[in-house]
């Protein structure tokens, strides 16, 4: 899932609208938009476009955000003729973004989406709130809403790493009716994070992306690279995010590491039969999170409980409780960082630790198999 155009729409949303009571449709705007939408069905992507940029967190935006500017009567009409002018497209629709959306909120855009999408959408819908908000209860009984979307962000404190593994992306899975649960912007490549104030790396978005397929049953990721979001022609630092760091073109930044390492990633779920995957905490009863949450290792199961897929974020040894998956016989362990399996080797006896072959991240796979 690509975010280009809640981008494109963070710094041209005036080109789609005019004034506070009534909208103008812009036709080159559009045709722009066109373009973009488009160019990313022809190379065999998805596009999400935010229907409604809604972020109520920069005071200086506010006033350039139709979500906080438009009564709700012109925001339908928006909305609607966006759903019109791309629903042709494979798209998946993301109503509005980076608000709240709690408390009244909520309501407001439970009945926006109502009337936008009606009961039956052609296309998935959901929303994307601001960081380490988590709406899943305010809209999973929406007959609109097809997935419950959230953003873990770009914080580096414990707390922001404990609330993804422990928070209720970990918890938040659980409750009827079932949605499936997607990390819509974990920490970006290149963005400078909040505390420390120093860029994330490839490991980092390794990290982030593999605990968000692993703390809830796997359903998607995305990837951001600083850059790639804000669409820089050149180095700068992206409009209206000051502090986040310098960003390089978007024709350099996808060249970042962390974006191969998704191919990889991609590669490896892709090879197993993901969707039985659910999280499974009991793997590990002795967590390292627990005393640093950033070496949290993530562990999830296949639903018959006879394999098993762990995320190593250090290379450190973790003794594990084995006595599920009960026909485990064979630990094979594949390189985050290369796309290639390691090694195959015995899984060792209840009381031995399960040791990564070197200091890095890795992902081991647990289950029935020969030694090769």
């Amino acid at each position: 899932m690509t975010q280009w155009l809640a981008a494109a729409g963070n710094g041209d949303a005036r080109l789609a609208y005019q004034g506070r009571e009534n909208i103008a449709i812009d036709p080159v705007f559009f045709q722009w938009m066109d373009a973009r939408i488009g160019a990313l069905n022809e190379h065999g992507m998805v596009a999400a476009p935010v229907l409604i940029w809604d972020a109520q967190w920069n005071r200086a935006w506010q006033s350039m955000n139709p979500g906080n500017t438009l009564p709700d009567s012109q925001i339908i009409l928006l909305a609607k003729y966006i759903v019109a002018r791309y629903g042709a497209y494979q798209v998946i629709w993301i109503l509005a973004g980076d608000g709240t959306y709690r408390e009244n909120e909520a309501e407001r855009w439970r009945k926006i989406g109502r009337a936008v999408f009606g009961a039956h959408p052609s296309r998935l819908a959901t929303i994307h709130p601001g960081g380490q908000l988590w709406v899943g209860d305010e809209f999973r009984d929406e007959p609109w809403f097809s997935f419950v979307g959230y953003q873990s962000g770009h914080g580096d404190s414990d707390d922001d790493l404990r609330w993804l593994w422990q928070g209720p992306p970990a918890k938040g899975w659980k409750r009827e009716p079932p949605r499936p649960v997607i990390n819509l912007e974990p920490n970006y490549e290149g963005h400078n994070c909040y505390t420390h104030r120093t860029p994330f790396d490839a490991h980092a978005v390794r990290r982030a992306a593999y605990w968000s397929l692993l703390v809830s049953p796997p359903a998607g990721i995305t990837y951001g690279g600083h850059g790639i979001w804000s669409w820089e022609l050149q180095p700068a630092e992206p409009l209206n995010h000051p502090g986040t760091g310098m960003a390089r073109p978007w024709s350099e930044a996808i060249q970042l590491p962390g974006s191969t390492d998704m191919m990889h990633l991609k590669t490896l779920f892709t090879s197993l039969d993901w969707w039985t995957l659910r999280p499974a905490p009991e793997l590990v009863p002795n967590q390292p999170g627990d005393k640093d949450p950033s070496r949290f290792v993530a562990a999830a199961k296949s639903a018959g409980g006879n394999w098993a897929l762990l995320y190593f974020p250090v290379g450190e040894p973790v003794t594990l409780n084995l006595e599920s998956p009960g026909d485990t016989k064979v630990v094979r362990w594949y390189n985050p960082r290369s796309g290639a399996w390691a090694s195959t080797a015995p899984v060792p006896k209840h009381s031995e630790p399960l040791t990564p072959p070197d200091e890095n991240d890795w992902v081991a796979w647990l289950g029935p198999g020969n030694l090769q």
